[in-house]
């Protein structure tokens, strides 16, 4: 919070709750962190339900969760359109379920972060995320950039942050398990199939190669200016 400056004084802060581990540390520290005096700022969270994805949580155990923590819970759900391509070159322009599924799923927290007055939306990305994209977008187009911690959105006031990306993936399972979450009924059915697992193979690779990989590739994201975006 305070290296990339991630929370102000009166901000109205929209949590992204997906249900799994990452989402549901994340509300928990905001949520603790939410009753220290300085700085002062509000908690609230949204599920979004996919209709078409065969993704299932339990809805029940959310709404315990939240209430638990003393935060409303908002749970919408949305649906996108997979295309059948004709041919080649509309299967190369085609977008990938994933991507039409974190594009929908934005599009309604963004509509309901502005409905509620939201300045603020906070998603779960830990740190292994953001390094694995920094590999991906190397690999797959051709610049060394990844989600920035803070994000000024350019046609809507709001700023995307995300508070957990000092966070190693390894310790949010161990403080998981602590913590007994629940796991999603079931996963996504394209979970292991796309181009960050791939990544992710070629990351624990490197990693036994240099263990200090991971910090060699965020420094490179500091030292370029690449993990705050408010132009």
């Amino acid at each position: 919070m305070a290296t990339y400056h991630l929370i102000d004084d009166d901000d109205r802060i929209l949590v992204g709750l997906s249900g799994g581990k990452d989402s549901l540390l994340l509300l928990e520290l905001l949520a603790r962190r939410a009753h220290v005096q300085h700085p002062r700022f509000k908690v609230e969270a949204m599920h979004v339900r996919m209709a078409n994805i065969h993704y299932e949580t339990d809805t029940s155990y959310l709404e315990q969760f939240c209430s638990n923590l003393d935060v409303q819970l908002h749970v919408r759900t949305t649906s996108f359109e997979i295309g059948n391509p004709t041919n080649k070159r509309d299967a190369r322009r085609q977008k990938t379920p994933c991507f039409l599924c974190s594009w929908n799923r934005r599009k309604v927290m963004f509509n309901l972060a502005q409905e509620l007055g939201c300045n603020k939306i906070a998603l779960g990305h830990h740190q292994d995320d953001l390094v694995h994209t920094a590999l991906m977008n190397l690999t797959f187009q051709a610049h060394f950039t990844t989600m920035p911690v803070r994000l000024k959105m350019r046609r809507m006031p709001l700023t995307i942050i995300r508070p957990l990306c000092l966070i190693q993936e390894s310790d949010i399972k161990t403080y998981a398990q602590l913590q007994g979450y629940q796991k999603q009924q079931k996963l996504c059915p394209y979970e292991k199939k796309s181009n960050r697992t791939d990544i992710k193979d070629i990351y624990e690779r490197l990693e036994a190669l240099n263990p200090e990989v991971r910090y060699n590739i965020w420094g490179a994201l500091e030292a370029d200016n690449k993990l705050i975006d408010e132009s």
